[in-house]
C-alpha cells in the first residue's frame, strides 16, 4: 500500500513538472519567418479544438508559426500561446487547444467580450480594437481592402501582427450622403454586398427623372439624375424615382350623358409634365392618379352641359373646357397640363342610324334646292335669249345656224333638194 502511494506522488510530481515546463515554453514567443501573404477578405475565425498527441499521460498540441491558440484547463480559459510544441498532463486535468490563424484578420471567439474585460494586457499584445460609437459605424480595412463593415455599439478583434489595419468612421446621425467611390466599392464586393445592401441604400437615377428621398417616411430632398448613396443604418431610406420628360395620359371609354340625354362614349388624350415633383408629391398622395380623375370631372362636365349637336358642331369646346378647368388646379402643385384633346365621339347604334338618316335628309333637301336653283337660273336665262332673238333678225338667224348644226351632228347623209337657201328659208322664215 506504500508502494502505490509513492508510485502515485511519484506520477503526480511528474505531471506538474511538465505541465510547468509547457506553461515556461509558452511564455516564450517564436520568431515567424518571412511574411505571410495578405488576404482581402474577412472571414470569422473558425476555432475547432486541436486534438493533440495522445500519451498514457500527456496530450501533445503543436502551435504553427502563423497560428496563436488559446489554452483551457477543464473548460476554463489559461492564457494565450504562442507558436511552439507543448505537451499537458491528463491525469488531474482536461486540457484542450483552440487555434486561430494569423492570415484572417477577424478573431471571431465566443469569448471575445471576456477577454477583452478580463485579459486586457494580453488581448492588447495580440490583437487591435476596432469600437464604434452610436452614432457611427466603421469600415475596416486590411492591406487597403475593405474588409468589414461595422455597425454602431460594436468591437471586434483584429489579429495583429501581420496585415496593417486601417479604419475609416462615419458619422451617421447628421450625415446620410455615402461617398460614391466607397459606396460601389462595398456594393460590388461579393463578401461585404450582403452586409452593405443593409448598410447602404443605393440608387441611380436616370436622365430626365427626379429622385426624392425619404427618410423613417419623411420627405427629405430631391436627387438630381446619378448616382446616389446613403446610409440605411437604424434607419429606413427609400428613393422613388419621377419621369419629368412630357408624357401622355389616356382617358379612354368615358360614358357621359349629353344635356339633351344622349349617351356618349368619348376618348380622350392629355400630355403633362412634373415640373416640381417634390411640391406634387406633397400636395398629392398620387400625382398621376389625382389628374387621371380631374380629367374625367372636367370632361363630364364639358359634356354634360351641352346638347348633341353642339357637341358635333364644336369638338373643340370640350377641349377648351377640359383644359381650362385642370389650369386652374394644377400649376400651384407643380404640374403643367400642356394640351388637352377629344380623340373619338363614339354614338349609341339607334342613335349613330338615327343621325345618319338626318344627314341624309339634309343633303337631299340640299341637292333638290340647287336643282331648283339651277332650273331657275336656266329658264331665266331662255327668256332672255327669247327676248333678245325677238327683236334682232340676225341674232334669230345665228341661233338657227347652231339648232341647224345640232342637227345635222346626228344625221348621216342630207339630201337636199332646190339649194341650200330653199332649205334654210323652209325651215325658218325671217320676220321682215
Amino acid at each position: 500500500m506504500a508502494v502505490d502511494n509513492a508510485l502515485t506522488r511519484e506520477i503526480e510530481r511528474w505531471v506538474r513538472e511538465t505541465n510547468a515546463r509547457a506553461l515556461a515554453n509558452a511564455r516564450k514567443p517564436a520568431q515567424v519567418r518571412g511574411k505571410p501573404k495578405p488576404v482581402k477578405t474577412v472571414i470569422p475565425l473558425n476555432f475547432n479544438e486541436m486534438k493533440g498527441e495522445r500519451k498514457m499521460f500527456y496530450k501533445k498540441f503543436i502551435v504553427r508559426k502563423h497560428e496563436r491558440a488559446l489554452l483551457f484547463r477543464d473548460g476554463d480559459f489559461v492564457k494565450f500561446l504562442e507558436p511552439g510544441v507543448y505537451r499537458f498532463g491528463r491525469l488531474m486535468h482536461n486540457y484542450t487547444v483552440e487555434s486561430f490563424d494569423l492570415l484572417t484578420p477577424l478573431f471571431g471567439h465566443r469569448l471575445q467580450d471576456f477577454l477583452i474585460e478580463k485579459y486586457a494586457a494580453d488581448v492588447e499584445r495580440y490583437f487591435d480594437i476596432v469600437k464604434t460609437d452610436d452614432n457611427e459605424i466603421a469600415v475596416v480595412y486590411h492591406n487597403d481592402n475593405a474588409t468589414l463593415i461595422m455597425a454602431p455599439a460594436s468591437r471586434n478583434l483584429f489579429t495583429r501582427g501581420v496585415q496593417q489595419i486601417r479604419v475609416e468612421r462615419f458619422e451617421i446621425v447628421d450625415n446620410l450622403d455615402v461617398d460614391e467611390r466607397l459606396a460601389k466599392r462595398l456594393l460590388a464586393d461579393a463578401t461585404l454586398k450582403s452586409i452593405a445592401e443593409k448598410a447602404i441604400c443605393a440608387r441611380v437615377v436616370p436622365q430626365g427623372h427626379i429622385g426624392l428621398l425619404y427618410v423613417d417616411g419623411e420627405l427629405v430632398r430631391s436627387l438630381a439624375p446619378g448616382y446616389h448613396a446613403f446610409f440605411a443604418v437604424d434607419r429606413g431610406v427609400s428613393i422613388d424615382l419621377f419621369d419629368t420628360r412630357v408624357q401622355t395620359l389616356e382617358v379612354s371609354g368615358q360614358e357621359i350623358l349629353t344635356r339633351d340625354k344622349v349617351s356618349l362614349r368619348i376618348n380622350l388624350a392629355a400630355t403633362y409634365q412634373l415640373t416640381d415633383v417634390e411640391k406634387a408629391v406633397r400636395a398629392v398622395k398620387d400625382p398621376l392618379d389625382h389628374l387621371y380623375k380631374e380629367v374625367q370631372f372636367g370632361l363630364r362636365g364639358a359634356v354634360g352641359t351641352r346638347a348633341l349637336d353642339a357637341l358635333l358642331e364644336d369638338k373643340t369646346a370640350i377641349d377648351e373646357s377640359v383644359a381650362a378647368h385642370l389650369e386652374t388646379r394644377f400649376e400651384a402643385i407643380g404640374i403643367t397640363v400642356h394640351s388637352v384633346g377629344v380623340k373619338d365621339i363614339i354614338l349609341p347604334g339607334d342613335m349613330k342610324e338615327l343621325l345618319g338618316k338626318v344627314v341624309e335628309a339634309e343633303k337631299a333637301a340640299q341637292a333638290n334646292v340647287i336643282r331648283r336653283r339651277e332650273e331657275t337660273n336656266a329658264t331665266r336665262s331662255l327668256l332672255n335669249t327669247a327676248k333678245v332673238m325677238e327683236t334682232n333678225a340676225v341674232a334669230l338667224r345665228l341661233k338657227e345656224l347652231e339648232t341647224l348644226e345640232k342637227v345635222t351632228e346626228k344625221i348621216g347623209n342630207i339630201s337636199v333638194y332646190g339649194g341650200l337657201d330653199s332649205v334654210l328659208n323652209d325651215l325658218v322664215r325671217m320676220k321682215q
